[in-house]
C-alpha cells in the first residue's frame, strides 16, 4: 500500500476540524458495522466494553503496544448517533479533551467516509494528523484483506506536512484562543437516534 497524509482542515458550526476522507466499496450499512461493531473494530483500530444505548462506553485502542489488561481504556461519550449516516462522540484521551465526527453517504454501492476532529488549545495535529492517517488504512486493509500499514511509514514522515497545513482564512488569526473561548460541550447538530445496544463509535488516535 501506497501511504500518504490526507488531512485537511473544515470549519464547522463548532469549531475547526481536521477531516480526513476515504471511499470505499461497500453498501453503507456494512462500512457502519466496520465502524461500530466492537467485533469488527478489533480487526483495525480496538474495541469497547459497556452498553452504547447507555450513550457511554469505554474504549481502548489495539494497535498500541504494552498495555496491560487494565490500562488503555477511555471513556467516550456518545452525543449524537444516526445509524448508518453519522455519530458524533467526546473523550478525554491522554488527558486531553477530544470530540470526533464520522459522516457516511452510499451512491452507486459506493461509500464515502469523512471523519473529523475537533482541534483544541493544545491539539498536536502533527502527531494526531498521521495517527488518523495510519488508522483509516488500517480500516482499509482489514476490510480488503491487504496486509496492515507500518506505523514507521506515516511517523514522522508525515510530521511536516501537518505542521504545514494551512488553515481555512476566517479562523486563521489567534484560532487556537478563539477555541479556547467555545462551549466545548457544544454538539454541531441535535441529538440523533439512540445508539444501539451492539454498536458504539468510538477511537482517538
Amino acid at each position: 500500500m501506497t501511504v500518504k497524509p490526507t488531512g485537511h482542515y473544515q470549519l464547522r458550526g463548532d469549531g475547526l476540524y481536521i477531516v480526513f476522507d476515504r471511499l470505499l466499496h461497500a453498501p453503507i450499512e456494512d462500512v457502519w458495522y466496520s465502524l461500530t461493531n466492537r467485533n469488527a473494530m478489533k480487526a483495525w483500530i480496538g474495541t469497547y466494553t459497556g452498553s452504547p444505548a447507555t450513550g457511554a462506553v469505554r474504549f481502548r485502542m489495539n494497535a498500541e503496544e504494552g498495555y496491560a489488561e487494565d490500562e488503555g481504556w477511555e471513556a467516550i461519550s456518545i452525543l449524537f448517533c444516526d445509524a448508518p449516516h453519522r455519530f458524533v462522540v467526546d473523550g478525554d484521551g491522554a488527558g486531553q479533551h477530544m470530540r470526533v465526527f464520522s459522516n457516511l453517504t452510499e451512491r452507486g454501492g459506493m461509500t464515502a467516509l469523512t471523519f473529523g476532529q475537533r482541534i483544541y488549545p493544545g491539539t498536536d495535529v502533527a502527531s494526531m494528523g498521521p495517527g488518523w492517517d495510519y488508522y483509516l488504512d488500517r480500516l482499509i486493509a482489514a476490510r480488503s484483506g491487504a496486509p496492515m500499514p507500518d506505523w514507521s511509514a506515516y511517523f514522522p514522515a508525515f510530521t511536516e506536512y501537518y505542521q504545514d497545513l494551512p488553515v481555512p482564512h476566517p479562523a486563521r488569526p489567534g484560532i487556537l484562543a478563539e477555541e479556547a473561548g467555545r462551549d466545548a460541550g457544544a454538539v454541531p447538530e441535535p441529538p440523533g437516534a439512540t445508539p444501539s445496544a451492539d454498536s458504539a463509535p468510538v477511537g482517538n488516535p
